[in-house]
C-alpha cells in the first residue's frame, strides 16, 4: 500500500481490492460486509423500518472528541434513532480526494468500526471513489442507516401538541464550538470537546420504559433554536422555551460571549429533543439522567396554542423575544 491515497485505489482494479481489505475491511468487516456483493442481503428485518442518509464534510477530519468517521456513524445512527427505530446496518461511501495521507485513512475507519461496534450497527455494503487532488477536500464520507421502528406511532416533528412539556438531554452547542476553536487556534482555559456521541440506547429506553414520546429530534444543524422552530411550524403549534433552563456549559457560554455566538444556534452532535405530555415530564428525566448521554437533561419549555409556527423564548430577565430561524449556516462544514 502507497502512504498516500492514489487515484488507482477507485479503479476497482488490484489497488481497489487491496485498500477494501487492508482498510476497510480490517476495521469494519463483518460477515454480511465481507461477502463483498453488489448489494447487502437483509434477511432479519420486519415491520416498520426507518432509514436515514446524510453526508458528511466536516473541517477539519479530527476534532476534540472526535473525527469524520466516528460522527459520520453517530450522526446517522441518530437521525434514525429519532424515529424512534432501533438502527441495525449502515451502508458506507467514501469520496477520497488523491493524495489523502494513507493512515489518516486507516485511523478514521478504525475510529468507525469502534464507534458502529459501541452502537450495535453494522456497515454491510460500501463503496469507494477517488478523485483528481483539488476535486474535493480530503475526504467526504456518505453514511445511511436503516433500523426497525419499535415506538407506535413512530415520533414525528409534527405531534407535538399544546401541554406537552419539551426536553433536552444535555447541554448545548459544544460541537459547533468545538469545531469552530479548533480550526481556529484558538484557546481557553478549559478544552471544548464535540459532544458526538450516539444516541440510540438511551432513545429506546425512553420509548420501552416512559413511552407516548411526541417528537425525538436531534438539534444538529441550525442548534435548538432552529429545530424548535422546525417542529412547531410541522405541528402547527407555539413553543415557549426557558432561557435560563437551557443547560450551556460555563465554558461554551463564555467562549460564545467572546466570538459573539449565540450557543442556542450552534450544532450538536449527541444530544436530543423529547416532546411528550407533561405528565410523563418527571419520568423521561429521571430515564435520561440514569443514562451517560442524558445526565445533564433539563425541561427547558412546553408547547402551547399561541400562534403557529412561533418559538418564544422567556429570557433569565423576565422578557419574551422571538426566536427566529436562521437564514443561513452560523458555521460552516461542521458536520
Amino acid at each position: 500500500m502507497s502512504d498516500r491515497v492514489l487515484l488507482d485505489y477507485g479503479s476497482g482494479g488490484k489497488a481497489s481490492q487491496r485498500l477494501i481489505r487492508e482498510i476497510f475491511l480490517k476495521h469494519l468487516g463483518n460477515p454480511g460486509l465481507n461477502r463483498l456483493d453488489d448489494a447487502a442481503l437483509i434477511e432479519d428485518l420486519s415491520g416498520p423500518l426507518a432509514v436515514s442518509t446524510d453526508t458528511f464534510t466536516i473541517f477539519p477530519l479530527f476534532f476534540p472528541g472526535g473525527d469524520i468517521g466516528s460522527l459520520a456513524v453517530h450522526g446517522t445512527v441518530n437521525d434514525v434513532a429519532m424515529l424512534g427505530a432501533e438502527p441495525r446496518y449502515l451502508s458506507c461511501a467514501f469520496l477520497l480526494e488523491e493524495g489523502l495521507d494513507m493512515q489518516d485513512l486507516d485511523r478514521i475507519a478504525a475510529s468507525m468500526g469502534r464507534a458502529a461496534a459501541d452502537c450495535g450497527v453494522q456497515v454491510i455494503t460500501g463503496d469507494t471513489k477517488v478523485v483528481p487532488k483539488g476535486a474535493a477536500d480530503k475526504m467526504f464520507i456518505n453514511t445511511t442507516g436503516i433500523g426497525m421502528v419499535i415506538a407506535d406511532p413512530a415520533p414525528s416533528g409534527s405531534r407535538a401538541e399544546p401541554g406537552d412539556a419539551v426536553l433536552i438531554s444535555g447541554t448545548m452547542g459544544d460541537h459547533g464550538l468545538a469545531i469552530l476553536t479548533h480550526r481556529q487556534g484558538l484557546k481557553f482555559e478549559t478544552d471544548i470537546q464535540s459532544d458526538s456521541q450516539a444516541l440510540n440506547s438511551l432513545t429506546t429506553r425512553l420509548i420501552r420504559e416512559v413511552g407516548d414520546v411526541h417528537v425525538l429530534r436531534d438539534p444538529t444543524r441550525g442548534g435548538l433554536a432552529t429545530t424548535l422552530n422546525e417542529i412547531a411550524s410541522q405541528s402547527g403549534c407555539e413553543i415557549l422555551l426557558q432561557e435560563d433552563q437551557v443547560p450551556v456549559r460555563r465554558e461554551v457560554q463564555g467562549g460564545c460571549s467572546f466570538l459573539g455566538l449565540d450557543p442556542l444556534y450552534l450544532a450538536n452532535e449527541g444530544k436530543f429533543i423529547c416532546i411528550l405530555p407533561e405528565d410523563l415530564a418527571s419520568k423521561a428525566l429521571e430515564v435520561m439522567r440514569s443514562h451517560p448521554a442524558g445526565r445533564d437533561a433539563a425541561l427547558i419549555g412546553y408547547v402551547r396554542e399561541g400562534q403557529k409556527g412561533r418559538v418564544v423564548l422567556r429570557t433569565s430577565l423576565g422578557g419574551h423575544r422571538l426566536l427566529d430561524m436562521l437564514e443561513g449556516e452560523q458555521l460552516p462544514r461542521i458536520c
